[in-house]
């Protein structure tokens, strides 16, 4: 199992090199670039007039100028013709777009290895400070998600194992198809309308983690009003979160069931809760446990964006919508890139578990 693990930790850098290089070059060719967004500020045809930069530079750019700044030249950048070229050098040159694509990518990769990751383009914060500053409530989403997720999974696909076949297996897979069919984002607009002022009741609120006198709050109302604001977002993540688990749980005990090890446990007359609980759930668990890692990440990283988008809750899915939108560079690789490396981590994790719930499977005997 070492020189299994030490192969895939190996092989994280060419993955992760590949993962950084696709989207480097893909976002090349997108529209709507850091320089654009700039140009179109001075041309008054964004919102805001100033923007800080990093890319290069320390400082801001005035979107004041005056009719001698206008060139009747050609420009790559799309609303900047008539621009004064120096001006738009000056931006490029400010946000490090000056150079070739090839050494902005290998000096990004040069600091990324070293976890800097500059500073945000419009934000005028460290990247990484504003990965922290979000963390907590990504975090906050993804753990309590995948924990209810989970509560509910198990123990329902156990329940449709047993009752395979019978009408509350076919009512229960009806319904969890259902759920699963809803897009969270879908359902979280219904729960919005019908439970949040929408245009029926108004019981839950629509915006934050937290409310604005939280600190004012002893320690029990605090959690109450953590839980109270979580209530929406949860429900809308669990809904079409636990269909996959519940049909893996499930289908993972009717295959343990019929194995031999179990009619040889009935044979020498064992209840049957001692022959589920005492031999099949060791394996039929195995598969569901092990994946657990993987569970988080995928909750944590793709179910959230648009349930952080939809109830303004200020996390990493809503960072990374604002900064893809503001075509905020620094923050986009940056998130890619640590995103990626965690979820290449998760996977070794989830292998190591594999191994270590069931001594049995051995990697490295499979090569």
């Amino acid at each position: 199992m070492g020189a299994y693990l030490v192969r895939r930790v190996l092989l994280i850098f060419p993955t992760l090199f590949g993962i950084m290089l696709i989207n480097f070059a893909v976002i090349q060719i997108v529209p709507g670039g850091p320089v654009e967004q700039m140009i179109a500020q001075m041309t008054g045809t964004a919102v805001e007039s100033t923007a800080r930069f990093s890319g290069g530079g320390e400082g801001e750019l005035n979107s004041s100028f005056d009719a001698s700044n206008f060139d009747d030249g050609d420009s790559k950048y799309r609303g900047a013709q008539g621009l004064d070229p120096d001006i738009i050098k000056e931006i490029e040159v400010m946000y490090g777009m000056d150079k070739p694509a090839h050494e902005r990518f290998f000096k990004m990769l040069k600091s990324y290895i070293f976890f800097d990751f500059g500073e945000s383009f419009f934000r005028d914060q460290k990247v990484t400070s504003l990965v922290l500053d979000k963390m907590p409530v990504s975090i906050s989403l993804g753990l309590w998600t995948t924990l209810l997720v989970y509560l509910i999974s198990i123990p329902l696909g156990i329940r449709k194992a047993i009752k395979d076949g019978s009408r509350f297996d076919i009512i229960s897979s009806s319904i969890v198809t259902i759920g699963y069919a809803i897009p969270n984002f879908l359902f979280a607009v219904i729960l919005i309308v019908f439970f949040a002022g929408g245009r029926f009741y108004d019981i839950f609120p629509l915006r934050g983690l937290v409310s604005e006198n939280f600190e004012e709050l002893n320690l029990l109302a605090q959690i109450k009003d953590y839980f109270w604001h979580l209530t929406l977002p949860l429900l809308a993540m669990i809904v079409s979160g636990f269909a996959g688990l519940t049909f893996l749980t499930k289908n993972s005990f009717i295959d343990q069931i019929n194995q031999q090890y179990v009619m040889t446990a009935r044979a020498k007359g064992l209840s049957e809760r001692k022959v589920l609980y005492g031999h099949v759930f060791r394996n039929a668990m195995l598969i569901v446990i092990a994946g657990f890692p993987s569970a988080f990440i995928g909750i944590l990283f793709s179910s959230s964006l648009f349930i952080e988008v939809i109830f303004s809750l200020d996390g990493l899915g809503l960072l990374g919508y604002e900064a893809a939108l503001t075509r905020d560079y620094p923050v986009i690789f940056a998130t890619l890139y640590f995103f990626s490396l965690l979820g290449l981590i998760m996977g070794i994790i989830g292998d190591f578990m594999y191994s270590l719930i069931d001594p049995r499977i051995d990697f490295e005997s499979r090569e």
